[in-house]
């Protein structure tokens, strides 16, 4: 296991009242979410929203692909709680990595933003298109391997410098190959991955770690290096942020890479590729033959 899911649960707690202060990330990304839904031509009257938070993907889909009821789960009741208040659907504290719900039920699945936490990643997305009807559709953004890529840099620099040695500060995080392997082992049909960046700018790097304590995305791998950093330390890591990624106005970015995973439960419907050398025509008469006649090109 890579990280520890009760501290996991835990951050997510600690964040629920506070978190419509602190969801920047989460909105921009729900509302890529949704409007992709706007590129596919049918419905999909039953949808879960995956570690949903406080309900803010329901409220960016507002009837967007045909949605008549979205269930809602989090890991953390205390997100659920605060979800409840916001709508009239379903709601329940569910781990991602243990759905309690039947086969073939859901129309859509939407995760925003949450699946990067999960150990258990193949495991998760297996369950999740078992839980699709035939023809069901996957939709799901995580956070990439080029997150907050300037503060792993900092940190890492810092505390190799100050105490002589480094733990996992940030937490590890895929990239599209991976998440494409891991959709084809869990049985998606016509998996598509890509990838986009948001830049976010802070006035400064202590700034930006309490807007990801306040988000609940802090450090929850299990091998990380327990209590708070040395000042001299912290003091190290935010100098170098600012040395090396300050604009001229002494702000400084925070990349963050989402990764967007599209993927249906198979169904026969579906277009199928043809089997290894059902091929028809000759791919010589296709593009037509530019050989000479001593036979080179």
């Amino acid at each position: 296991m890579v990280f520890n899911r009760r501290t996991v649960r835990r951050h997510r707690a600690r964040a629920a009242g506070e978190l419509s202060d602190h969801d920047f990330l989460f909105r921009e990304s729900a509302e890529r979410l949704c409007d992709r839904l706007d590129d596919i031509t049918r419905t999909f009257p039953l949808g879960l929203d995956l570690g949903g938070r406080t309900g803010l993907l329901a409220r960016t889909l507002a009837g967007r692909g045909g949605v008549e009821t979205l269930v809602h789960c989090d890991l953390a009741p205390e997100m659920v709680s605060v979800a409840a208040k916001n709508t009239s659907a379903p709601v329940l504290a569910a781990d991602e990595e243990a759905l309690p719900f039947a086969g073939g039920v859901f129309d859509l699945i939407l995760s925003n933003l949450t699946l990067h936490w999960v150990n258990d990643l193949p495991g998760a997305m297996l369950q999740a298109r078992q839980a699709l009807k035939p023809d069901g559709l996957f939709l799901a953004s995580v956070l990439g391997g080029e997150t907050l890529k300037e503060l792993r840099q900092s940190l890492m620099e810092a505390e190799i410098t100050e105490e002589d040695g480094l733990s996992p500060r940030v937490s590890p995080m895929a990239d599209v190959r991976d998440l494409g392997g891991l959709m084809q082992r869990a049985g998606f049909a016509l998996p598509v991955v890509d990838s986009e960046t948001v830049t976010v700018m802070y006035d400064d790097a202590m700034t930006l770690m309490a807007d990801l304590r306040a988000m609940g995305e802090t450090n929850a791998v299990l091998e990380r290096r327990k209590g708070f950093f040395r000042r001299g330390t912290l003091m190290a890591a935010l100098a170098r942020y600012q040395g090396a990624f300050a604009d001229s106005d002494g702000k400084i970015p925070a990349t963050f890479q989402i990764l967007t995973m599209t993927g249906w439960a198979p169904d026969a419907s579906q277009p199928q590729p043809l089997k290894p050398g059902s091929a028809r025509t000759s791919l010589v008469d296709t593009l037509g033959d530019e050989t000479e006649p001593d036979g080179s090109a």
